[in-house]
This record gives C-alpha cells, structure tokens and sequence, in this order.
C-alpha cells in the first residue's frame, strides 16, 4: 500500500477510553501495545478466532483480542504488506514485497511451512477466494496478479492488470474486484477463468487504495487520495455516488450487518458513511485517530475497528519522513457505543 506521508502533524491529541466527543457515537476503548520498531500495512482480524494479525517491518504479528497479549509473529517476512486467512485448511498466508514472496504458515502452532514465490515484483494486497479456493497476490510494481493453489502452493497463473494494483474484494462468486491506483479503475477478475474481463473508472475518483464491498446491494466502495469515497455498481461499474472522506486515506471496511463504510484516513480519523439504501449515502460522523492509522479491519462478531500506527518523530531537515518512535507502535480498537 501507499507508503506512510512524509510531513505528520506535530502534535495530536492523546485519547482515553472515553468517548471521543460529545456527540460521537465510537470511543477509542484500548491501544493495544506491540513492541519492536519499523512501520506496517495492513491488518486482518478473525472475530471468531479471537485474533489479530498485523504486518510489522518484517513480521506478522499475532495477537490475542480478549488479553491483547502477543501470542506469537511469523518471522523473516521481508516487506511485508497484508495476511490472508485460509481457516478451511487452517493456514495463513503472507505477502513479503521485498523478496516477492509467499510465507504459507499454519494457523494453530503459527509456525512457517514454505515460502513460494510469486511471478511478479512486490506483492502487496493479498486475499483468499472462497469461490476457487485459491490465493491471489496483487503485485506493485509489476502489474499483474500471482494466483496460488492452496493445496500444492505452486502459482498457477498470473493475470496481466491495467496498472498498479491496491486492495481486492470478492464476491464469493467467481468475481474480484481490485483497485488500479495509477488508472483510477477498478479491475475485475474473473476466478474461474483468471483473467480481466471488466475495466471500469471511478472517476471522479483518483488513486484509489481501500476496497470494500456490500454483496447483499452490491456496492463497492474505493477508497481516494483526493478524499472521495466512490461507490460503484459491482455488477454493471457504474459509479452511483462520491462521499467526502479524510485525507491520506489507505484503508477502508464495511459492516455488513449496520451497513456503515468505514474510511482510515492517515491524517488520523476515520470516516463513517451510512449506506441508507443502495443509492443514498451519508457521512455520519468523523472519529478522530491517531495520524498513520490508515489501514483498518473490522471484528464482525463486536462491530469494533482495529487500525495500526505509532508516534513519529520530526522529520529532519531535508527529509521527507518523520521517524517512527521505537516501541510506540499500538493497534487501536475503537468501539461503537450504540
């Protein structure tokens, strides 16, 4: 995903478990503490499992949700950008971008089982599809997807994309739809044949990074850096709406059963839109963060949001990247109130 922005507030308000203002229906509820240094990406959370895991510098972390313990990592994951979940075979799977690789690992012991490499350079999204029971990595800097069999981890095909691909969403019935930042489309794959077979704008939408998708109305929702959300028609790509969202946005997340799009935005807030119905939405409310929580995942069995960050530095002269304090890395849990 997009790397963190250079020039971050240089100060930011430190929030308890209280609500974050009067009117607000969410409150920051824990930070949970991670040791270690470097950044990360996305996270994945398993609501059922209790669990969290989170991209670190170059490992996956896991942690317990009820304690927030650390339960254990995957290591030697180099450039790692997201983990996919594959609970049927109970396995975990990892995109490492610096080595273009796939860490396969199990999800009982968290133990490594193989690395495969993908056929392509810097894989970043990565999803498990329900519908061909297969891996597919979505790969930056070549501009294509590597798509992996889970029962032999080999790479049975790669699929030439429009661009640079972002974030991917299923419906679970032989389509995916991903985000092509550099065109402003979105792609979308067919699983069964493992090819492109619709290429749609979103504009007014640019460089679109989070995806997230209502199967039930199907509405997809892409996530902008110039502070829109776009929500798409799934079956025919017509674009139905545009919302103002936060700026440096990374991630987005939808709640099926409140029907609500969640926006991560870099800047340190987060976004909610309430889909009224399959053509009206509204922009509810902005929750404040903190800044470099950009990326998000939802528990769907609570309803709360989990996002990474940490405290920065000042950036010093001539250098575009504030530094990232050691050992302030945390992940938030937000929690709705009603």
């Amino acid at each position: 995903m997009k790397k963190l922005i250079s020039v971050l507030f240089l100060g930011f308000l430190i929030f308890s478990a209280f609500p974050l203002s009067a009117q607000s229906n969410y409150k920051i509820a824990r930070k949970i503490q991670v040791s270690g240094e470097g950044s990360w990406d996305y996270i994945t959370v398993d609501g059922a499992a209790s669990r969290i895991y989170a991209s670190h510098a170059t490992t996956a972390v896991i942690v317990d949700i009820k304690t927030g313990n650390v339960l254990g990592s995957i290591p030697d994951t180099k450039g790692i950008h997201g983990i996919a979940l594959a609970q049927e075979i109970n396995r975990g799977y990892t995109s490492n971008g610096r080595d273009s690789s796939v860490t396969v690992f199990d999800l009982t012991t968290l133990k490594p089982i193989e690395v495969v490499k993908v056929t392509g350079a810097n894989p970043d999204c990565i999803m498990f599809d329900p519908f061909s029971k297969n891996i597919f990595t979505f790969n930056g800097r070549s501009n294509n997807s590597s798509v992996i069999d889970i029962k032999t981890n080999k790479v049975v095909a790669t699929i030439p994309l429009d661009g640079k691909p972002e974030f991917a969403a299923s419906d679970g019935k032989g389509n995916i739809f991903v985000n092509i930042e550099d065109k402003s489309v979105i792609n979308v794959i067919s699983a069964k044949d493992f090819k492109v077979i619709q290429h749609w704008s979103i504009a007014p939408g640019e460089e679109p990074s989070g995806l997230a998708l209502d199967n039930e109305t199907h509405r997809l929702f892409s996530v902008c850096s110039n502070k829109l959300m776009v929500v798409t028609d799934s079956q025919t790509g017509k674009v139905i709406t545009t919302l103002p969202i936060g700026d440096r946005c990374d991630g987005v997340t939808f709640d099926s059963a409140k029907k609500i799009a969640y926006s991560s935005n870099g800047e340190g807030s987060i976004t909610v839109v309430q889909e009224i119905d399959a053509n009206t939405f509204k922009v509810l409310e902005t929750i404040q963060t903190m800044p470099g929580a950009k990326t998000i995942a939802i528990d769907k069995t609570t309803h709360r949001l989990y996002l990474p960050t940490a405290e920065f530095g000042v950036a010093a002269a001539g250098e575009r990247r504030a530094p990232i304090k050691p050992n302030t890395f945390v992940i938030l849990e937000v929690e709705p109130l009603k």
